[in-house]
């Protein structure tokens, strides 16, 4: 057995308590005179009423050197008072403490040593705590005149809100949900013309970016978004909107969901069927409008909106429109902000741009900056967003019957799946691959298709010998090239290839056009490369490039294309059927890279042993010393 000194205690936790240090003995903590008495004089004053615990805390840290808190003095207080002030305690002859009724030693009556007062309180001191307490009450009183104060504003807010003046904003369910009885009592007579489901339509419509897209899944309440947001600012005067289809007869579905929200919303409101126009009572106007081709757009030359929306976006071929469109984006009224709106579901003939302008740029529903200084946003849609839709189940099984592709884009809102694509099957997934180094042996070939004004684009290709895949290593994309500039430009290029590269030219090229010069083609020729006229027959060239297109048994497809020939990607994936000719793509589309591809694959390309391979190589590298003889 240890002997344990007087005055140890155990250790029964990790917090080394004031007044005692870590001891040799294990499990017990060794006192610290000095800081134990000194905790007995300021807690006596405490007890006394000489200091407050925030002052004894500061001497006692003060005097000892190691730091206490106004709070660890209050637990010291808390403790049994008897062990540290005997003295003030009533004692029996045998020493013991005389108890009180509950069991508790009994104090000493009478004020203790050192009172200067009654109650053992200076009058400065009580002039402080009556100040202290008076504090305590305004404090108190400033918090709840603050917090009725704001209360009232937010009531005044939504008041306002649903008055007809100023009916500019959504009110949300929090916001009801938040306001007094007296309020919600008020609004019991009131008629909800427009509810949005919570989730991505409220945030469509409380987005503060200058151009956003909402798109996903069909039946996500995009159409019915677009037709309320213009009305954020309908009790402006100068407040001019435009909601935009593809067609009139599309439009017309519109204008009917129009008609039966904005007369409610605005008593007052008259349609002029004519110009497609809402004009409202404070002299603000929503107009319908369509675009079915680029030209269009000059329709709206010379005009000025304040907020211009386009449902079902992806039915633009091209970016053109809509950039053209936010030039006509400015208001006159310095309180009113302008806005670009849209919506759309995967798939049509623009959906390529559309997912390269607002969803690749960043995270779903982040805000970002566009390259031409936009802020911009992509809120996704899904089906599970509307409940007046998806409750019953049974839109989402018309959904699910729908071919794959279809479902893909409607159901699940995907967005790598081209509906308006003459390639369907091409899956970035299996045909784009990450570069590799490439095998010198292996055959090389290239295709060209050639424009000025225009794109012109060759492709590098190499067979894998061992299953026959072709694959795509390299792309050249531009447009004002000479026949001498594009030789120069593919030389350079070929200087990583070991040996130089023969491939196929577009037959155009090859053409004389009324000059004396040389062609494209015998330009290319000139600068040492070997070239011959293009097949272009475009239906068996198109497809070839299904086949190629095709996964074989191994689950490798013939055609792969390294992910550093984007416009080729791009165009695999977006390039539409042609509208006259579903045997055929849309000439009209960009298709440079794709004719490239087609002369290429139209060229027969073969693999070749790495046997074959030498012989050429050899033959290639042969130079007679006299041309006459040939040796």
């Amino acid at each position: 057995m240890i002997d344990i000194p007087s005055g140890y205690i155990k250790k029964k936790s990790v917090t080394i308590p004031f007044g005692y240090r870590i001891s040799p003995i294990k499990g017990y903590l060794e006192p610290i005179p000095e800081q134990l008495k000194a905790l007995k004089k300021y807690l006596n004053g405490i007890t006394n009423k000489h200091y407050s615990l925030r002052e004894a805390a500061k001497l006692l840290t003060q005097e000892t050197g190691r730091s206490i808190s106004h709070v660890g003095l209050k637990k010291q207080l808390n403790k049994n008072l008897w062990e540290l002030f005997p003295e003030q305690y009533e004692i029996n002859e045998d020493g013991s403490f005389v108890l009180n009724d509950n069991g508790k030693p009994r104090r000493k009556g009478g004020r203790p040593s050192g009172s200067t007062s009654k109650y053992n309180y200076s009058a400065e001191h009580k002039r402080k705590l009556k100040l202290n307490k008076e504090k305590k009450e305004i404090i108190k009183a400033k918090k709840k005149i603050a917090y009725k104060e704001n209360k009232i504003k937010q009531e005044k807010k939504l008041l306002d809100k649903i008055t007809e003046s100023n009916n500019s904003k959504i009110i949300t369910e929090d916001e009801l949900k938040n306001t007094t009885p007296s309020v919600q009592e008020s609004l019991k007579d009131k008629h909800i013309i427009f509810h949005p489901n919570e989730g991505p339509q409220t945030n469509f419509l409380a987005s503060g970016e200058k151009d956003v897209l909402y798109g996903g899944a069909a039946g996500g309440g995009k159409s019915y978004a677009m037709i309320v947001d213009p009305l954020r600012y309908a009790h402006k005067k100068a407040h001019r909107a435009l909601i935009l289809r593809r067609s009139m007869p599309e439009l017309r579905e519109m204008i009917d969901k129009s008609r039966e929200l904005y007369p409610q919303a605005f008593p007052g409101a008259k349609f002029k069927e004519v110009e497609k126009l809402w004009q409202f009572p404070s002299g603000a106007k929503v107009e319908f409008g369509f675009l079915e081709r680029d030209a269009d757009v000059y329709r709206y030359q010379g005009q000025a909106y304040s907020w211009i929306g386009f449902d079902e976006i992806t039915h633009l071929p091209t970016e053109f429109s809509w950039n053209y469109l936010a030039s006509r984006l400015r208001t006159t009224d310095p309180e009113i902000q302008t806005y670009l709106r849209c919506t759309a579901n995967p798939g049509g003939v623009g959906s390529h741009w559309v997912k390269k302008r607002y969803i690749e740029p960043s995270e779903h529903n982040t805000s970002f900056k566009g390259t031409d200084g936009l802020t911009r946003k992509f809120i996704p849609a899904k089906l599970a967003d509307n409940p007046f839709l998806s409750k019953d189940g049974i839109y989402e099984q018309m959904l699910k019957s729908l071919p794959p592709i279809q479902r893909r884009q409607l159901l699940e809102g995907n967005w790598d799946v081209n509906e308006g694509a003459a390639f369907v099957e091409f899956d970035p997934k299996s045909h784009v691959i990450t570069p590799f180094q490439l095998p010198v042996h292996w055959e090389r070939i290239k295709g060209i298709d050639y424009g000025y004004a225009s794109e012109s684009c060759c492709l590098w290709g190499i067979m894998d010998i061992n299953d026959g895949t072709l694959i795509i290593y390299r792309e050249l994309y531009r447009k004002n090239l000479t026949g001498v500039d594009l030789a120069a430009i593919i030389t350079d290029m070929e200087m990583e290839d070991p040996f130089s590269v023969s491939g196929v030219l577009d037959t155009a090229a090859w053409a004389r056009t009324g000059t004396t010069g040389p062609t494209v083609g015998e330009s290319l020729v000139r600068g040492g490369h070997k070239l011959r006229r293009a097949d272009k027959n475009r239906i068996q060239g198109k497809i070839q490039i299904h086949e190629y297109l095709k996964l074989k048994e191994n689950g490798r497809p013939k055609l792969q294309i390294f992910n550093t020939c984007p416009n080729l990607i791009r165009e695999l994936q977006s390039i539409p059927l042609s509208k006259t000719n579903p045997e055929d793509v849309d000439t009209h589309a960009s298709d440079h890279a794709y004719d490239a591809l087609r002369y290429m694959i139209m060229s027969r390309p073969r693999m070749e042993s790495p046997l074959e391979r030498l012989r050429g190589i050899k033959k290639e590298l042969y130079r007679p010393s006299d041309s006459t003889f040939g040796y």
